[in-house]
């Protein structure tokens, strides 16, 4: 097991092109809605990341337990394919995926009539599913100011309901291009739905088998952003990225506007190139929590003071984010603070390392938020295989632009 990586690049002068990889949750979803659709559907560009090909193999597993490992998209979309299409199944995950909540999900499909146990703490994984009872309820209310994760599983499986599916989302809505984008490509499959204020309907229906091709990944490009702005001259290339896109991390091109990179779409993807940066910057996460740790960490890195809200589903990700990000930007001699509810501010200091060591956590956003400040020291990523679960090429990606790579067994 390799324990870290130390990185270093003599120039910090970027140049090339660059190959991400597909993005996972199009791909999730599309793998769910494919199997619902009961036909063969020709999904291309699936992506290579861990949490895709897990979902692959589960969906087509007839095992009796079925482990999502640490995939939270994998345990939430499943939760909802397996209860409605009547699959009995123990459901469970590594122990981090134990401690992450499940509740909001299981209630609801409970109201639909599907048949959930938990086998641990209640609200928890593991759970046993069981037969599809149904009981004529179609209209749900659910919280949706934790994970859209939970929404998408919901609507995913809203068509095969016998009356279908009328969703009522309650609070500040998280995450909503995420759900948008369920709704896009459960209708690429046949399926109708109308999302009007905090009603989602989706009517009784059939999904039809359909050929797709993943986009390449938006979360995956913000590493390759924050790099350029790091680097002491870089153009970088992206190919295969859409400025009309389903992902909602696609804003990360109008958020590192402001942080020192401009944009260029062209017919093959996108160019990125260095600009000048603001010196004080703030933002709603919302729409794109997945951002958030390498904007706190380009910000620290450059100086740059910042604010930041929208942060709620944080706390349950693969880590507790906040937490981890709080402690690892201590390293700039920076604190990260919630200065009022749900609004936090990064307060600036010296950085004065001459070297950075950071802990990821066993999450793969931590490993890679943090690797571009290798542009201004010698860096040490710990626990470097975490990127396996999103972007498993990103080490080698690096050393494609001469990032220098040490890696200790």
């Amino acid at each position: 097991m390799t324990k870290s990586v130390t990185l270093t690049h003599p120039s910090g002068i970027l140049k090339g092109s660059i190959k991400l990889p597909a993005s996972k949750s199009e791909a999730n979803r599309a793998l769910i809605i494919a199997a619902l659709s009961g036909e063969a559907s020709e999904l291309d560009n699936l992506s290579e990341a861990n949490d895709t090909q897990l979902l692959q193999r589960l969906l087509k597993s007839d095992a009796a337990e079925i482990n999502a490992e640490d995939a939270g998209t994998v345990m939430r979309f499943l939760t909802g394919y397996y209860a409605v299409t009547g699959q009995q199944k123990v459901l469970t995950g590594t122990p981090r995926m134990c401690q992450r909540p499940i509740k909001v999900l299981v209630d609801a499909l409970r109201e639909l009539g599907a048949s959930i146990e938990y086998l641990g703490e209640e609200g928890y994984p593991p759970m046993k599913i069981g037969a599809f009872k149904g009981n004529g309820n179609n209209k749900l209310k659910v919280r949706s100011d934790i994970s859209s994760q939970y929404i998408s599983s919901l609507l995913m499986v809203g068509p095969m309901l016998p009356q279908g599916l009328v969703l009522e989302l309650e609070g500040k809505i998280g995450s909503r291009p995420y759900i948008e984008m369920t709704l896009s490509l459960m209708r690429h499959f046949g399926v109708e739905a109308d999302f009007s204020g905090n009603i989602i309907t989706v009517p009784h229906q059939p999904y039809k088998a359909a050929s797709y091709s993943i986009e390449p990944d938006w979360s995956a490009s913000s590493y390759w952003y924050s790099l350029v702005a790091l680097a002491h001259e870089a153009e970088i290339e992206l190919p295969g990225l859409r400025q009309q896109s389903f992902q909602g991390d696609s804003a990360i091109a109008g958020i590192m506007e402001h942080l020192g990179v401009h944009t260029e779409f062209t017919e093959s993807g996108v160019k990125l190139m260095k600009r000048k940066h603001d010196h004080h910057f703030s933002f709603d996460f919302s729409d794109c929590p997945d951002l958030a740790q390498t904007i706190v960490a380009l910000c620290a890195a450059k100086g740059i003071s910042l604010e930041l809200t929208g942060l709620e589903s944080l706390r349950i990700k693969e880590t507790d984010r906040i937490q981890a990000l709080q402690v690892e930007v201590l390293s700039f001699g920076c604190s990260l603070q919630e200065v009022t509810e749900g609004v936090f501010r990064l307060e600036l200091g010296l950085i004065e390392n001459s070297a950075f060591t950071f802990r990821t956590y066993e999450d793969h956003r931590m490993a890679m938020a943090f690797a571009p400040l290798a542009l201004l020291r010698p860096t040490t990523i710990q626990e470097p295989r975490v990127v396996r679960k999103s972007y498993p090429r990103f080490w080698e990606d690096l050393e494609k632009v001469e990032f220098e790579l040490t890696f200790e067994e």
